[in-house]
């Protein structure tokens, strides 16, 4: 008998995984930590089989940790008799509520097997709106940019919980990087906006990201590119010509 965490993608229901739909068809209760992630669920599954699990809006470590206790004393029992899921937004590993989760499991009742099912990241999916592409060889650095932080030091990189963009924009501009903003990207719920402006996501919404390149970056030119230029300049512009 199993618990599984479920990715569910970033927001939009037929982004879950194949995989994904199986396992919430198949359990006997789905949880979900949030409103967000039950609608999701609810595109595949009945919301009478959507257990509730209740996590209070706080920063006391200590109500948290009491959260996630009673949150896997409720998990636990149902995972253990049958087949379980917990749902996510985006993958369950990847800046995810699942891992107090799991690690709570572990600590309390390492009997419980758990397994992952991968889910869509905000990673991949911000990319894909943003038309960003990470080459081969470059690296990308994932960052948290709560309450105005800038983090600084990598070529590239792919903020979370973006909560006041202005003042992380001031910080990453300074720093010689050039950013753009998405926010509830791929989601059902809400308004959905790429800019580069961070005064018109100046509002709070914890489902905004951001791109840091830095402005000065070097990029490799494609082989194909010199190939065709190479190309251009041979004497019947033919690349690999007979």
């Amino acid at each position: 008998m199993t618990l599984y965490g479920v990715g569910l993608g970033p927001g939009e229901a037929d982004l879950v995984t194949v995989r994904g739909k199986r396992v919430l068809e198949t359990v006997d209760v789905v949880y979900s930590p949030g409103r967000l992630s039950r609608t999701v669920a609810t595109e595949h599954v009945l919301e009478s089989r959507i257990g509730d699990l209740d996590f209070p809006m706080t920063r006391d470590p200590q109500e948290l940790r009491d959260a996630w206790r009673d949150a896997a004393a409720e998990v636990a029992p149902r995972a253990s008799d049958g087949d379980a899921a917990f749902v996510t937004l985006g993958d369950p590993n990847v800046y995810s509520t699942f891992g107090h989760l799991r690690r709570t499991l572990d600590a309390f009742h390492p009997d419980v097997d758990v397994e992952v099912v991968p889910g869509v990241s905000a990673v991949t999916a911000f990319a894909t709106a943003l038309g960003v592409e990470i080459d081969a060889g470059a690296g990308l650095a994932l960052r948290e940019a709560a309450q105005g932080k800038s983090p600084t030091g990598p070529d590239r990189m792919v903020l979370f919980k973006v909560t006041d963009a202005p003042a992380t924009h001031d910080g990453l501009v300074d720093a010689g990087y050039d950013v753009t903003y998405g926010r509830r990207l791929f989601m059902e719920q809400g308004d959905e906006r790429v800019t580069s402006d961070p005064t018109e996501i100046a509002e709070r919404d914890y489902y905004t990201l951001a791109y840091a390149e830095r402005a000065d970056l070097q990029k490799d030119r494609p082989t194909a590119f010199e190939d065709a230029r190479d190309g251009a300049d041979s004497p019947n512009g033919v690349v690999g010509g007979d």
